[in-house]
């Protein structure tokens, strides 16, 4: 039988590194589940696992007030930083405690500490991560899932890496692009309401010594300028509410499939979303089945 060499994580977190005969990947990534571990990665005919590819290791920069969630370029390094720790054969834990030591964001450290905390407790790393969703994306956890699956964990986190830094770039672009037309929108939302407020009742005075039948336009005018000082400032605070109150419907799981069932009917948008969805599924079903992972499971991760 063909000889397999694996790198798998202990109940404790510590990363095991041995060989073993099975008839093929699928049965050597059972026999590794059946002794406790979890597959990092696996290798036919004892060859050594290679490291993981990737250019150099950025530090993470320091970020600026505590939140909730993790800044993108934060996670990107402990993305890449994992993974080359992975490949090195640094133990699991202790790779994520260096990883927590040397975090200077007080949210990153905090986070990165919680991952630690559920993963030396027994859960895997997927299932620790699918626990802060502000943090780390569906996509991301799946992808995760995928490498612990098929046992190419490092590989799978300097993929998430280069993934993050690409999307990144894209990311500023297109933020470059908006910055120019932004700036005009509320220049003359700005100037608009200048005029209508300060402007136009000025004007009034002049409109009413005509002693004439105002053009309809100008009617319309005066009367929304009289509206939007009279109503403005509760149309802003019902505007806010408004948003907040959309805000939270989008988050929760009917106004989400209500919204992308929207968007998947629109004319040329639907389509667009529906094909690039399913080539991400295919993608990842693909790589999954390769790794010889079981086509049940393959296809639960990539659905996630």
């Amino acid at each position: 039988m063909p000889l397999f060499h694996y790198k798998a994580v202990g109940p404790g977190g510590a990363v095991v590194e041995a060989s073993l005969e099975a008839t093929g990947r699928q049965d050597a990534l059972h026999r590794i589940e059946t002794r406790g571990l979890t597959p990092i990665r696996v290798s036919e005919n004892g060859q050594a696992p290679r490291p993981a590819s990737g250019g150099a290791v950025a530090s993470a920069h320091p970020a600026g007030k505590l939140g909730r969630r993790v800044a993108p370029k934060l996670l990107e390094n402990f993305t890449r930083l994992l993974a080359s720790l992975l490949a090195a054969g640094v133990p699991f834990s202790r790779a994520l405690v260096i990883l927590h030591r040397e975090a200077t964001d007080p949210t990153a450290k905090a986070k990165w500490k919680e991952i630690h905390d559920h993963v030396v407790d027994g859960s895997s790393l997927s299932a620790a991560m699918a626990q802060s969703p502000e943090t780390f994306p569906r996509v991301y956890v799946a992808m995760v899932e995928a490498g612990e699956a098929g046992g190419f964990l490092d590989v799978v986190l300097a993929q998430i890496a280069d993934f993050q830094a690409r999307e990144k770039e894209l990311r500023s672009k297109v933020l470059a692009a908006l910055i120019y037309p932004a700036v005009l929108l509320t220049l003359a939302v700005a100037v608009i309401i200048f005029l209508m407020v300060f402007f136009i009742p000025r004007f009034q005075l002049v409109f009413q010594g005509f002693n004439a039948q105002l053009p309809l336009i100008t009617q319309i005018i005066v009367k929304s300028s009289e509206t939007l000082r009279d109503y403005g400032l509760l149309a802003a605070v019902g505007a806010v509410i408004a948003v907040m109150g959309l805000r939270q419907w989008f988050n929760s799981p009917a106004g989400r499939r209500t919204w992308e069932g929207g968007l998947l009917r629109l004319p040329a948008v639907g389509p667009l979303i529906a094909q690039y969805a399913m080539a991400r599924f295919a993608r990842m079903l693909g790589t999954l089945l390769g790794a010889g992972v079981p086509l049940i499971t393959a296809l639960n991760v990539a659905r996630r």
